[in-house]
């Protein structure tokens, strides 16, 4: 959590980070939040097969990633991302997953979805923790790319 608050303070955000009792899922989240399920960014993390390193989809709570379409846009056949992966490359747990923050660079992409929204709540760095952010921020401060990637 904490470097979610220092992302969100270097960005000039001054979102407040949000204890929730539990927002493992999009639907939980959606819940605690009191917003529409593709309010929610979830932050859904690959291993890239040819490089190896994790790859972010920050994806609308109800929306699904299409496996061929996330293959082809990280030119590499993807892979589930373990914990340890994951834990390695963002330094956050499964289940709090937060967008920004991430110990290392991380190639990623957005689902347009989020960009229809004038707000959008995302995971601060564990399953209890939630944060509001204006979606349109997102691109420019996780270097995610719009596309077209889910089912």
């Amino acid at each position: 959590m904490k470097r979610v608050r220092a992302a969100l303070d270097a960005a000039g955000i001054t979102a407040q980070i949000v204890e929730v009792g539990t927002a493992r899922t999009a639907q939980e989240a959606a819940e605690a939040a009191g917003c529409h399920l593709d309010q929610i960014a979830k932050s859904i993390i690959f291993r890239a097969e040819a490089t190896d390193e994790a790859v972010l989809f920050l994806t609308a709570g109800g929306n699904k990633v299409c496996a061929d379409k996330a293959n082809a846009l990280a030119d590499s056949p993807l892979g589930k991302a373990d914990a340890a992966l994951i834990r390695a490359q963002t330094g956050f747990a499964i289940g709090g997953v937060s967008p920004i923050g991430h110990l290392s660079p991380i190639r990623a992409w957005i689902d347009p979805r989020l960009l229809e929204f004038d707000v959008v709540w995302a995971a601060a760095g564990t399953p209890r923790h939630i944060f509001p952010i204006d979606p349109q921020r997102l691109p420019p401060l996780t270097g995610a790319e719009p596309a077209d990637f889910t089912l």
